[in-house]
């Protein structure tokens, strides 16, 4: 459950700080999204609340619980993004990914995603 919680957690910091940070390739990404740079380093900054939530989650699982909720919530934007720009298998990888990661954490947890 440790190693779930911190795998997951740093995946979703790098994301999110790399959105907080508009590093070019996500500029790229949200302006190919039809996010402008800050709506999409609000997405980074839930990402990171998110990799926070699912750390405190080890000491209260209700937050870990709700942290992972949420980032499936982002997760499904992220999807319903992609298929609505019609991107390929290759762009849909990482968030199918990090869902499967985040569900398998709900599910160590005990919860049903």
């Amino acid at each position: 459950m440790i190693v779930l919680s911190v795998l997951v957690a740093v995946i979703f910091v790098l994301f999110g700080a790399a959105k907080l940070f508009a590093l070019a390739p996500m500029r790229e990404r949200a302006a190919h999204a039809g996010f402008s740079v800050t709506a999409y380093r609000g997405i980074g900054a839930l990402e990171i609340a998110g990799a926070a939530g699912l750390l405190l989650g080890l000491a209260v699982p209700v937050l870990g619980t709700l942290a992972g909720a949420g980032l499936l919530l982002l997760l499904a934007g992220a999807l319903v993004t992609h298929v609505r720009n019609r991107d390929g298998l290759r762009d849909l990888v990482p968030a199918l990914v990090c869902a499967a990661l985040v569900a398998g954490y709900l599910v160590a947890l005990g919860v049903s995603p």
